[in-house]
């Protein structure tokens, strides 16, 4: 069992926590979304503020960048602990964060009933960059900024996370490090 179960195992493994989303995930998901301090339209015809929030959004709503990272922060917290719930195998905290952005961007209904999450459950990890590539629709019509964003997620997933070395003195790191 690993040292810190909470960022190299699923909460399959152990619901007594919920995961978190590492710095990559949230920068893939903030370079994707975009910051919008005024509502605005998304291509699936949603109105959206600040990294992609849906809820509460009216005309004439205006966020800082404070606001939009806190609005951010909330819908994570809806995201993550969805995604703990369905994934039933271990997950390195790369490949957590890839399937938290894949999941603010389409929707937890959708990562629910998706081929991906069949795929994953079964154990085949290879089959999810594959997978994710497909989600690179809205309202039928291929959009760049979707593949793009979907391509961005299957690197995340393939990207092994760095060592993590908690309480290692210097000279012992630099040991196990040679």
């Amino acid at each position: 069992m690993p040292n810190d179960i909470r960022t190299n195992w699923s909460g399959a493994a152990d619901n007594l926590f919920v995961r978190r989303t590492n710095d990559a995930g949230i920068g893939l998901i903030k370079d994707y979304e975009g910051l919008h301090l005024k509502p605005y339209l998304c291509p699936a015809r949603v109105w959206s503020i600040g990294y992609g929030h849906t809820r509460g959004v009216y005309t004439g709503m205006i966020v800082t960048p404070a606001e939009a990272d806190a609005l951010l922060q909330q819908d994570l917290r809806l995201v993550e602990p969805a995604v703990q719930r369905l994934v039933r195998v271990p997950l390195n905290e790369n490949q957590f964060a890839a399937l938290v952005s894949f999941t603010f961007n389409v929707g937890i209904a959708n990562l629910e009933q998706s081929t991906l999450l069949r795929l994953l459950n079964r154990g085949w990890y290879e089959q999810v960059p594959a997978q994710l590539m497909r989600w690179n629709r809205a309202r039928g019509e291929v959009l760049g900024g979707l593949s793009r964003r979907r391509a961005a997620e299957a690197r995340l997933w393939n990207v092994r996370p760095e060592k993590f070395l908690p309480d290692a003195p210097a000279n012992q790191r630099q040991r196990e490090e040679a």
